[in-house]
């Protein structure tokens, strides 16, 4: 009979705050930060997590996340949500849609986009929400279409990753028909102009010899139009800032002028291009040699944002041109006076002084702020669009730390800052910006190198460099946070209620949990404790170190403190002192090698000790004679556990080999090459019925857990989710779930589910997996290959496993619904042929199944169910016999008059990707003839159709208007002359704002 396991699978992941692999967004309440495949939102306030948006099965990594333009505008919005764009490492792209008013419900994926090779780097929306740019680390730049949700096209040119994108609006507002320009930067040092009506790049500038690594443009209406420059209308007016910064820590800043940029591309008398982008100046900054990260511009503030790639996020004031004639003047003055004084006043120098100086450089505006300072590495930060309410004002920043936490500080609003220099008359500490809220308690701040479950299996303990926490297993929420020193490895002592702690500087830390406070600190060893566990009776614990030695410790209960007197009837005195458990020392086994592991064997008969000889000795517990030695591994022995029948022993090692060991005589049943690196750690299953189980756990630095049978020798499954080195392994008492810890900061329970597993099939799927990946690999390759280097534009085409699904999908259909036709014709043809009335024939189950509906509505409904991100891609994988099949269906769909927009789109691509072999058949002229006449007639009805609508809703625009005017002039008690005078008042030209930076 075949065995069958028990699938596990991945339920929890915790511990995680931030990840150091994407940007972060603030919206002055919530963060949206990465939590490597996840996005977490967190309130900063009560530092909670309020929502985690995961998709199933989805473990690549976060790279990056945006909110949408409309919902930043709507955040006040309760019946608006936010739309969210979040890339991920394999290269897709996901639409989240989130509500912050509503946190309770789950945030709701709209649609994924696949179109990069590799890992997506940069992602920007357009203003109106309509567009989304991505770029990636392969250096291709992908417009999107939301509405249509396909992917418009590909610019090809950089060479490197994409680090920066922004869309540039066409300086002519009216002019709705194009589609504006993009600006681009990547670590190739080039950024490129982008004319997206063209779709190809206008201008390459060279920005410097380092990489670029970040962009920010803001729109600027105090440049100065040049004389030979001839501006026919006022909105041309202004230009734009455009702000670069480097990985060798300089930033520059760029014009872009809008009457250039409306003129294009256009020789002059000399028969040269205009230069569009030109140098303006170079940011004082302090000197520093740390790449500049991000540069991000207040949306209301005249405030701009700097952070270099260390713990400081340098705060600019941009200056008005008013401020700084005022300064001029002021230093003129003082130059004046100072002259006086001196008695030495030249005239040629007075009259000089006195004449105007010239236009305000854009430097020149630029002032020192603040500097935020934080604890840690900064890896992104973010801008709330709204100021704090508060007397004093306040610019919200939220700055995502690479140790695990983010803060919030609160930066001095420019307009406060100004108002309280002018009154206290010279600087003061108000520009210092405060920090306001930070998370850090969910998570630890280094990697976890111990991981322990106590025996009830509510509390998991985590350990690390610094800090010991205690989590829920239930909730996974973190209910103790204790200090500790270096930990190395740590355990629950019997009873739940206490939990040692062996440090890499030799101590043993014996901690109260209820208290959350260390009971007492034992001196142990001279060097890192690296093992430590429970005698089986429960009564005492060994511990192995650096320094060579076994110690062996007994618990005991040791009066402290003067106690408390109690006096009876009698007046006799009772001292009754208070007793806390203690740990001694009472013996010690020297050894020839630094100790790396140490476990007693569940029947208390035997202590396997591992050494960094990469032997492991086995030694009888009471006597501590030698028993066995096991030799056999090539690098030392990291980790070893013994069965719960006291048979077998498995040891895992540095040279990725796990050896099952029989206890009687010490042979090796069996060596397994288990994993591509390091195992760090390796553990029997527990549990009630595996008592004579000989199924364990190991984990290694290859990211892998790794499920196996000790009898059989063999692979049960393959665990993957972690994102770093995996350090530390627990395993449940009721052998329900097992607990990792990992370098990348975060806790994952991988449950045992109600699913079983067989070997075969799961060996099946693997290997259908790997096919599967190999197959796209193959077709992105050919892909690629046939596209060759066509130049700076081509389509948009990745293939998925989901679009192969789809494309499957249809070619089934098709030749379900083709064998139905068939089928029906030769019965009508055979009842014509013998006059008999014959019995109709059985249809496909799954027609029936539908609905017993028509084949060509089965096609339809097929093709409905297909997301429309999917469909151009699978479309690519029927053959032409099927296309020409599709054909025919989408003539009939045209003649009924059904999904008109569906059939336009699929027939477009149709033809654009097959006209070829449809241009060399002459038998497809007739059917494509009379596909283009029921198409045409269809459109006919959907622009009749859509015109009755528009004009519908302007008629109720206007209506509303009138209404709304009415009541308005109403309410003011004016007269019908009054209320048509203000109205022809109201049909002036409209009077320009201008709005400065």
């Amino acid at each position: 009979m075949v065995r069958s396991y028990m699938r596990h699978g991945p339920t929890q992941a915790f511990g995680i705050i931030n990840s150091p692999t994407a940007n972060s967004s603030y919206d002055g309440r919530y963060a949206y930060v990465a939590g490597w495949e996840d996005v977490l939102v967190w309130d900063v306030k009560r530092g909670e997590m309020v929502s985690m948006w995961h998709s199933p099965s989805h473990t690549s990594q976060v790279t990056f996340l945006t909110p949408s333009p409309s919902s930043e505008s709507s955040s006040s919005s309760s019946s608006t949500s936010k739309t969210f764009a979040v890339s991920y490492m394999d290269g897709s792209i996901k639409l989240w849609s989130y509500d912050p008013n509503q946190p309770e419900i789950e945030a709701v994926e709209l649609v994924t986009f696949n179109g990069h090779k590799k890992s997506v780097t940069y992602i920007e929306w357009d203003e109106d929400s309509s567009r989304l740019s991505s770029g990636g680390s392969e250096g291709e730049i992908v417009l999107w279409d939301k509405i249509s949700e396909i992917g418009l096209y590909r610019l090809k040119s950089h060479k490197d990753s994409i680090t920066g994108l922004k869309f540039i609006k066409h300086p002519k507002k009216e002019q709705n028909n194009h589609p504006g320009f993009l600006i681009s930067i990547s670590k190739d040092t080039y950024l490129k102009l982008w004319d997206l009506s063209t779709q190809h790049c206008i201008q390459t500038i060279v920005v410097g010899r380092g990489e670029v690594t970040s962009l920010e443009v803001k729109e600027d209406y105090n440049s100065k139009v040049e004389e030979n420059d001839i501006v026919d209308d006022e909105d041309i007016k202004g230009r734009w800032i455009i702000i670069t910064g480097s990985n060798d820590g300089e930033a520059k800043v760029w014009t872009l002028e809008k009457s250039l940029l409306d003129k294009g591309l256009k020789e002059n008398d000399n028969g040269e291009l205009p230069t569009l982008i030109q140098p303006l100046c170079i940011l004082p900054l302090p000197s520093s040699t740390q790449p500049i990260t991000q540069i991000n511009f207040h949306p209301t503030s005249p405030l701009l944002l700097l952070q270099t790639n260390d713990k400081n996020i340098i705060s600019l004031r941009i200056r008005s041109e008013e401020e700084v004639n005022a300064k001029r003047a002021r230093r003129k003055k003082r130059d004046k006076e100072k002259s006086k004084k001196k008695g030495k006043v030249d005239p040629e120098e007075e009259e000089l002084n006195d004449v105007v100086e010239g236009e305000v450089k854009w430097e020149e505006r630029i002032t020192s702020h603040c500097v935020v300072r934080a604890n840690s590495k900064i890896k992104s930060f973010a801008l709330a669009q709204e100021e704090v309410d508060s007397a004093k004002g306040g610019i919200q920043l939220l700055v995502a730390l690479a140790n695990n936490s983010i803060e919030s500080y609160t930066i001095p609003s420019p307009s406060h800052t100004k108002k309280s220099k002018s009154a206290e008359g010279s600087s003061s500490s108000s520009t210092e910006p405060t920090k306001t809220h930070v998370v850090e308690l969910p998570g630890h701040r280094s990697d976890i190198r111990s991981i322990a479950i106590s025996s009830d299996d509510q509390l998991i303990a985590s350990a690390s460099n610094g800090t010991l926490k205690i989590w829920n297993a239930r909730t996974t929420q973190c209910i103790r946070t204790i200090e500790c020193g270096y930990a190395i490895c740590c355990t629950f002592l019997p009873g739940d209620k206490h939990l040692v702690v062996g440090t890499k500087s030799g101590e043993l830390l014996l901690f109260d949990i209820a208290a959350s406070t260390l009971l007492a600190s034992y001196k142990s060893h001279q060097g890192s404790v690296f093992s430590v566990d429970i005698r089986p009776d429960g009564r005492g614990l060994v511990s192995g170190s650096e320094d060579k030695d076994v110690k062996f410790w007994d618990f005991e209960l040791k009066e402290y403190g003067e106690g408390e007197k109690v006096v009876d009837r009698l007046g006799r005195e009772t001292v009754y002192k208070t007793k806390q458990l203690a740990l001694t020392h009472v013996r010690t086994l020297k050894m020839t090698d630094d100790i790396l592991c140490v476990k007693y064997s569940p029947n208390g008969r035997f202590l396997a000790i591992s050494l960094l000889d990469s032997t492991v000795k086995i030694f009888f517990s009471d006597t501590l004679k030698f028993f066995l030695s096991l030799y056999g591994h090539k690098l030392p022995v990291l980790s070893l556990d013994i069965s719960r029948d006291s048979k077998l022993i498995i040891t895992s090692s540095a040279d990725k080999n796990i050896k099952i060991w029989g206890m009687d005589f010490g042979d090796c049943h069996k060596s397994i090459f288990a994993h591509d690196d390091s195992i760090m750690a390796v553990q029997f299953e527990k549990g009630q019925g595996n008592e004579n189980s000989h199924n364990f756990w190991s984990v290694g630095k290859d990211r892998m857990v790794k499920y196996w049978d000790g009898d059989k020798f063999e692979l049960i499954q393959k665990l993957e989710g972690h994102h770093g080195e995996i350090w530390a392994l627990a395993t449940s008492n009721n052998g329900q779930f097992v607990v990792t810890g990992s370098h990348d900061k975060s806790i994952r329970i991988w449950e045992k589910t109600d699913e079983p597993l067989f070997l075969e099939e799961e060996r099946e799927r693997e290997i259908e997996q790997m096919y599967d990946s190999n197959l796209l690999d193959s077709l992105n390759r050919d892909s690629e290959l046939e596209g060759g280097e066509a130049g700076e534009v081509e389509g948009v085409a990745k293939q998925t496993t989901e679009t192969l699904m789809s494309g499957e999908k249809i070619m089934e259909s098709l030749e379900i619904a083709d064998k139905d036709r068939e089928t029906i014709r030769e019965w009508e043809e055979e009842k014509t042929k013998t006059q008999l009335d014959l019995p109709r024939p059985s249809r496909n189950p799954e027609l029936i199944a539908a609905g017993d509906i028509d084949a060509d509505e089965f096609v339809l409904k097929t093709i409905q169910k297909i997301p429309t991100a999917n469909m151009e891609d699978a479309l690519l994988v029927l053959s032409f016999r099927q296309v020409i099949s599709l054909l025919g269906y989408l003539d009939e769909w045209a003649l009924k008059g059904v999904q008109t927009v569906l059939i336009s789109r699929i027939l477009f691509f149709l033809m654009r990707t097959h006209s070829n072999q449809l241009i060399s058949n002459k038998i497809m002229r007739t059917p494509l003839l009379t596909l283009r006449n029921h198409l045409r007639e269809s459109l006919e009805k959907e622009r009749e159709i859509m015109g009755y609508n528009l004009a519908a809703l302007k008629f109720l625009k206007s209506r509303w208007e009138i209404e709304r005017t009415a009541g308005l002039y109403e309410e003011e008690n004016m007269n019908e002359d009054a209320v048509r005078k203000r109205l022809e008042e109201g049909r002036g030209k409209r009077k320009r704002i201008e709005v400065r930076a």
